[in-house]
């Protein structure tokens, strides 16, 4: 079954949503972007959360230091990257974000394909649907069992992105929201639409 990340969580609210319609995977944002959370703020509304549920944080270019301090800080199980990964010992197991159509393993336990970085304002996130077949004619090929999907992604779509990339998990941020503000009903419609596809 393919697994789901909800990405740039910021509210209570939101994250209950996303544990309770099946969210494997919570994002939490600490690199500068209008999602951005503090660690303090993330433990706050993660109390509940069950260990299934797995946290994770984003970081764009990170210090080893930066990383040890808010995993421990945050609570989190797992770190994302974005861009350079500082050399050492990484606190906690990696989903390294590649943005498309390079793919790198570069010590990454997952790898994350988003939209061609030509394309994008920030590191992730922005929502930019791109052309899959173009990018990737072979996606067989991809390391489909550590594989993580963004770019776009939303609750109209993320059926045919499955059956295309058949990837271990797919992840969203904007495309549940409204107004840039996480939607609770997107939310649910989401995990749902990943649900029927499984």
């Amino acid at each position: 079954m393919t697994k789901v990340k909800i990405c740039g969580l910021t509210t209570l609210a939101a994250v209950n949503t996303a544990v309770r319609s099946g969210a494997d995977f919570l994002g939490f944002v600490f690199a500068p972007s209008k999602r951005q959370i503090t660690p303090e703020k993330v433990v706050a509304i993660t109390q509940d959360v069950p260990p299934r549920v797995k946290k994770v944080g984003v970081f764009v270019s990170p210090t080893l230091c930066q990383l040890q301090k808010t995993v421990t800080a945050a609570q989190l199980d797992l770190i994302q990257i974005h861009g350079e990964i500082p050399p050492g010992v990484l606190p906690c197991p990696l989903i390294y974000a590649s943005p498309a159509p390079i793919i790198e393993a570069a010590r990454g336990t997952y790898i994350l394909v988003d939209a061609p970085s030509e394309q994008q304002k920030y590191a992730g996130g922005n929502g930019i649907t791109f052309d899959w077949q173009k990018t990737f004619p072979q996606p067989t090929a991809l390391p489909q069992e550590k594989l993580f999907v963004a770019g776009g992604l939303t609750p109209a779509n993320v059926r045919q992105a499955i059956a295309y990339f058949q990837p271990f998990a797919v992840d969203v941020s904007s495309g549940v929201e409204t107004d840039g503000v996480k939607d609770l009903q997107k939310i649910r419609a989401f995990l749902k639409a990943c649900q029927e596809e499984n």
